[in-house]
């Protein structure tokens, strides 16, 4: 089984992107507008997060109940 760290670089550059975003849209006064794009960062990133979750217990049910 090959260990795979595209998903942290996926959820790290996901993370600057909102982070980045997320500063502009405050310092422009739109705060928001700004929590709302936090909000669908945190969105995107748990889905990657439960996507991934799935596919391990899918893997765990074949290796255990074949």
């Amino acid at each position: 089984m090959l260990v795979d760290a595209t998903i942290l670089f996926q959820i790290a550059g996901i993370g600057i992107v909102t982070a980045l975003i997320h500063t502009v849209l405050k310092q422009m006064g739109k705060e928001d507008i700004a929590q709302f794009v936090s909000l669908v960062g945190f969105i995107i990133v748990l889905y990657f997060v439960v996507n991934h979750l799935s596919q391990l217990f899918q893997q765990m049910k074949s290796i255990f109940f074949m």
